[in-house]
């Protein structure tokens, strides 16, 4: 249900003794050691069950249907990304770098749009427009006026594991509150200086919306990732899966700049978003595989410079290794 500190909060399939259904659980060992990590919707094998305190231990992880890497949450069925119309306002780039993440899972994502009372009519239905261009039919909701609520709780309702991302202060933890009162989660308004939203969720929790339907509330960030490999940005438009679906590029490797032959084309709005992200991309991966050389040829990265890797003969001992091995000589003297 949730991970806090080094403590698991698992959800058991059945009541225990006492009619316990939740277990406060450490992590084996092991598992850290063949490189598990637990994610909040992990299926875990608990054991050692201290049926009187409610404790346990997880000594093993079941296999995953789906894993969304940020927020960590694993066999999640659909990924809602929340974003905020007005205060802070909506910014283009960092929507389509959360939907991005949201379709590396591979689940169905739906998009959400908080805080409609603060537009117009008008200024609505153009953003409406817009995302259907993007592929997505975006609910258009208000937490303040109860608007939207119902169509997004019909959604939510759906068998399986829904999460909730998106930014800071876009106003997911009033959205949860709306849906369900007696959470009473703590909500912060948006920086009036800034207008960058506050970090009131700390933590990943999974809350029951229905006897098989939950629903996470994961903390905002900013800046989310993006794929490693430039190949694999592509197809996760689905404007541009569309396109592939008509027609073919002319060559198998092309990344869909513009180039002649290639089926994608210019002429959609997300175009320059996409060549934005597919330039960070390719950024990192050269700065990887420049990091990888100076590795091979013998030089590590220190900062923005490059220096070499010293024989460890030539490396002068620290003062704290040194003390070390003068109290290691004075007690082979004793």
């Amino acid at each position: 249900m949730a991970l806090e500190a080094n403590f698991c909060r698992v959800q058991l399939d059945q009541p225990g003794p006492g009619g316990i259904k939740q277990l406060l659980c450490v992590r084996r060992t092991r598992l850290s050691k063949t490189g598990q990590q637990i994610c909040v919707g992990d299926r875990v094998l608990v054991e050692g069950i201290d049926w009187p305190e409610a404790r346990g231990a997880v000594a093993a992880i079941e296999p995953r249907s789906s894993l969304l890497e940020r927020p960590a949450v694993a066999n999640c069925s659909r990924v809602v990304v929340a974003v905020a119309l007005a205060q802070p306002q909506l910014d283009p780039l960092q929507l389509t770098r959360f939907l991005l993440t949201a379709e590396r899972t591979g689940v169905t994502v739906e998009l959400v749009l908080t805080k409609a009372d603060l537009l117009t009519a008008a200024e609505r239905s153009a953003w409406q427009e817009r995302l259907a261009g993007w592929g997505y039919e975006p609910l258009l909701v208000s937490a303040l006026q109860a608007e939207g609520l119902a169509p997004l709780q019909q959604r939510l309702l759906q068998p399986g594991i829904a999460v909730l991302c998106g930014p800071s202060g876009v106003g997911k933890s009033s959205l949860l509150n709306a849906l369900m009162p007696d959470l009473a989660l703590r909500v912060s308004a948006v920086s009036g200086r800034l207008q960058r939203g506050r970090h009131t969720t700390r933590h990943v929790e999974l809350y029951p919306l229905a006897p098989a339907a939950l629903l996470a509330d994961t903390p905002g960030f900013n800046r989310p990732d993006l794929p490693l490999d430039p190949a694999e940005l592509g197809p996760l438009f689905p404007e541009i899966r569309q396109r592939l679906a008509e027609g073919v590029c002319r060559f198998k490797n092309c990344l869909h700049q513009g180039d002649p032959g290639c089926a994608v084309g210019t002429s959609w709005d997300r175009h320059p978003l996409y060549l934005s992200c597919l330039e960070a991309v390719q950024s990192q991966a050269a700065r990887e595989q420049r990091q990888r050389q100076s590795a091979a040829a013998g030089l590590k990265q220190r900062g923005h410079r490059r220096e070499p890797l010293l024989d460890q003969r030539l490396r002068q001992l620290s003062r704290r290794r040194l003390r070390q091995n003068e109290a290691g000589s004075a007690s082979d003297d004793d």
